[in-house]
């Protein structure tokens, strides 16, 4: 069964999928985090995985990230949307806000992070690893539905399943960057090294401790943000995802050319 479009997301997905069909999806990497359920969108043939299990089992160290994006393309989709609940490293930024990401800085460790482990030497560039076009689409469509989104802004990626430390959170913020969860690396990142394209779309679940006077954070805290504006995120996916066409000539479709020696 085949699908245009991926989307990784929470399990509260598994509802948005008309006459979905759950597939099971053999990859060289192991099981996904669960099988893809593939439906419709507004037309469009989706995917969706939900990316820590469908009991939220998987914490995100143990997500089996290149099964999850190896499936996705056994499934023939060659864009992916991956919404996921984030802290803010700026206090400007409001609860519940989407910063649609054009940047992240990896500060995991001993993930399984590349399809290309030899004997050829592979270097994909991830220079601007955000899909231009999907993002284009994301922010026209929140603007046209009047929900507050971010252009552009750098995720800091941390292993998890800890949250930050006061003297970190201070750090993350001398440097510049807005946003900070456990997730978006390396799942954009093996997207790009099969050339599909991808987008990330920040929720503001907290505000990391510290910023703006915010107290420590709790999971119990980001669940709440996270299900209190889950109806918006929905909205902005339905909206955009019939906009959504076929894989331009563009960054990450040509991403391995020159890859290789």
């Amino acid at each position: 069964m085949d699908a245009e479009i991926g989307i990784f997301g929470g399990s509260g997905f598994y509802d948005l999928l008309d006459e979905a069909e759950e597939v099971e999806v053999e990859t060289p990497f192991g099981s996904p985090s669960a099988p893809p359920v593939v439906g419709e969108i507004g037309g469009k043939r989706v995917a969706f995985v939900p990316r820590h299990g469908r009991r939220h089992e998987l914490p995100p160290a143990q997500i089996n990230y290149r099964a999850n994006v190896w499936a996705l393309k056994e499934l023939g989709v060659r864009r992916i949307l991956g919404p996921c609940a984030s802290g803010a490293l700026r206090a400007d930024l409001e609860l519940g806000d989407f910063v649609v990401c054009d940047q992240f800085v990896d500060r995991t460790t001993g993930r399984a992070d590349t399809f290309y482990e030899g004997p050829d030497t592979t270097h994909v560039s991830p220079a601007d690893p955000y899909c231009p076009d999907l993002r284009r689409i994301l922010l026209e469509t929140a603007a046209e539905l009047g929900i507050p989104a971010r252009d552009g802004g750098t995720v800091v990626v941390v292993q998890g399943p800890r949250f930050s430390t006061r003297a970190e959170s201070q750090w993350f913020q001398a440097m510049g960057w807005d946003m900070i969860n456990m997730t978006a690396y390396p799942e954009g990142y093996l997207a790009r090294e099969l050339e599909i394209c991808y987008a990330n779309i920040s929720m503001v679940t907290d505000h990391d401790v510290g910023v703006g006077g915010a107290e420590p954070v709790s999971h119990e805290t980001v669940l709440g943000v996270f299900e209190e504006n889950n109806e918006k995120l929905r909205r902005l996916l339905f909206a955009a995802i019939p906009k959504v066409g076929p894989q331009p000539e563009d960054v990450c479709a040509t991403a391995l050319r020159g890859a290789r020696a």
